[in-house]
């Protein structure tokens, strides 16, 4: 007997029953007023305890070392990963892990951040008698200041919460937003008082577009030496023609002898020239029809500096020039999108 074919099942997902748009809307948006007041509360708590826990940090000669359970865990490695990218070292370690042989990643010059909400978490409490034999001063973040771990600590930062998002008032919501916008609170103090750079920054983002962004300079993308395009001012129109066609950048400079610029003349300046029907482009000498004075930049500034030189300006095109204003190089719009850098 041949089975009766099945129909495949529809696996869109189905609009609850009675559950609007509008209710689902609502409840994000309560989310957002109860974290945001949740936020607010612990905003005023930014005192003396907190600047003690950014000094204890700046004055260790090891690292900071980030550690929490379940959902402060988490928000723990977050933590690590803001303070290690804006200038203070930082890792996380797990507190379960840590029993089984990670404590030996912790050394008596680090500083010790512990998160817990509850302060009770058996597995970060497990960790104290250690840390504190070995010398290591313990900054405790947690939702009761009268919790062991916070009673134990060097330096306690409250980060209590009214109520969390969660309707329930059970999953941790606005505690955890609570508790990473005070991490991030350290991280912005600590990056502050290093007098930390966008220059240290991209230094530890160099593969992503930030760090080429702020990374790299015009004389990694500029052309330079043969490959920029140059006439005298004396060339005619048709011979800056010729260059500009051969070194393919939609442009050409012209100089004088000694290589410094007078001016500069581009794609659109021909479309100008031929517009008028009195310019024999053969006769014509450049001088002539040049944009005198045009836009420059130096050899040292950053790539993303004439990205918005070229931006602000409408153009898609620079010279390269040294502080004697001798052309030493060029770019147009093509090599900043080659670069990523726009």
């Amino acid at each position: 007997m041949t089975p009766t074919a099945r129909p495949a099942p529809d696996l869109r997902p189905h609009p609850s029953a009675g559950v609007s748009d509008a209710s689902l809307a609502a409840s994000g948006r309560r989310v957002f007023e109860i974290e945001g007041r949740a936020l607010d509360a612990v905003a005023e708590r930014i005192d003396g305890d907190f600047a003690a826990a950014c000094q204890l940090i700046l004055a260790a000669q090891g690292r900071v070392v980030c550690t929490g359970m379940g959902k402060s865990g988490h928000i723990a490695r977050k933590i690590a990963a803001t303070l290690a990218s804006t200038g203070t070292p930082a890792f996380y370690v797990h507190p379960g892990e840590a029993g089984h042989g990670d404590l030996g990643m912790i050394t008596d010059a680090d500083v010790v951040l512990a998160l817990s909400y509850s302060g009770e978490s058996d597995e970060v409490l497990m960790l104290l008698p250690v840390l504190k034999r070995q010398g290591n001063r313990l900054i405790a973040m947690t939702g009761r200041p009268q919790s062991t771990l916070a009673r134990e600590s060097d330096v306690h930062l409250d980060v209590s919460v009214p109520v969390e998002a969660c309707p329930l008032d059970l999953a941790p919501t606005s505690s955890t937003t609570a508790s990473l916008a005070m991490g991030d609170a350290i991280a912005v103090a600590l990056l502050d008082a290093r007098g930390f750079t966008a220059d240290d920054f991209a230094r530890s983002h160099p593969a992503g577009a930030l760090g080429r962004r702020l990374l790299l300079h015009i004389t990694d993308i500029m052309h330079a030496g043969e490959d920029v395009p140059r006439v005298s001012a004396d060339a005619s129109v048709s011979e800056a023609l010729v260059e500009m066609s051969h070194k393919r950048l939609g442009m050409t400079a012209v100089v004088d002898a000694d290589d410094r610029l007078i001016g500069l003349y581009t794609d659109g300046d021909l479309r100008r020239t031929l517009d008028d029907a009195g310019v024999d482009l053969r006769s014509t000498r450049i001088a002539e029809v040049m944009t005198r004075s045009p836009k420059t930049i130096g050899a040292d500034a950053l790539a993303v500096e004439a990205a918005q030189l070229m931006e602000t300006h409408k153009i898609s095109g620079l010279l390269v020039v040294d502080t004697e204003r001798r052309v030493v190089g060029a770019l147009n719009i093509h090599d900043l999108l080659r670069a990523r850098v726009v």
